[in-house]
């Protein structure tokens, strides 16, 4: 990853991107096995106390209560420029069927009926049939997801 691309967006996001990005390299493993092994080999020297033990569970919970939201804020931010980079290119390519664009904002159920027609499209042969159950599959979607706009802005007014 370039350095440049560090620099864009809040501290939080840059400190989000740089901690990931090292988070996930193989020489932060290795520092996180060596801890682990220096703390195990001091077990005897400690006499395996509740303190030692203390040492080690404090420190990872803290340790992975802090990822979790750095690593979420992280594939918020991918996840959202994947859609964008989607959506880019359902608009680009003639014949692509726009309606898809906004799927991230069905509901769960609306999902699964999609999902579930397009599995009944890929078992069935090719041919009309299947073109013209694309086309009404398209019209529902549409339909659906001008309806969810239009609840919104009701609900935004």
């Amino acid at each position: 990853m370039h350095v440049r691309a560090y620099r864009r967006g809040s501290r939080f996001t840059r400190f989000a991107k740089v901690t990931a990005h090292l988070a996930g390299q193989p020489a932060t493993f290795c520092i996180a096995v060596a801890i682990i092994v220096v703390w195990a080999a001091t077990g005897p020297l400690f006499g395996f106390s509740d303190t030692w033990q203390l040492i080690i569970n404090t420190g990872t919970t803290i340790v992975t209560f802090l990822m979790v939201f750095l690593i979420q804020n992280t594939q918020n931010r991918d996840a959202r420029a994947m859609h964008l980079k989607l959506d880019e290119l359902l608009r680009a390519v003639e014949g692509a069927r726009t309606g898809m664009v906004d799927l991230e904002n069905c509901s769960d159920e609306e999902l699964e009926r999609l999902q579930k027609a397009f599995e009944r499209l890929r078992h069935q042969e090719g041919g009309p049939a299947v073109v013209d159950q694309l086309e009404e599959l398209d019209e529902e979607v549409d339909e659906e997801l001008d309806n969810r706009r239009l609840e919104r802005t009701r609900v935004a007014a």
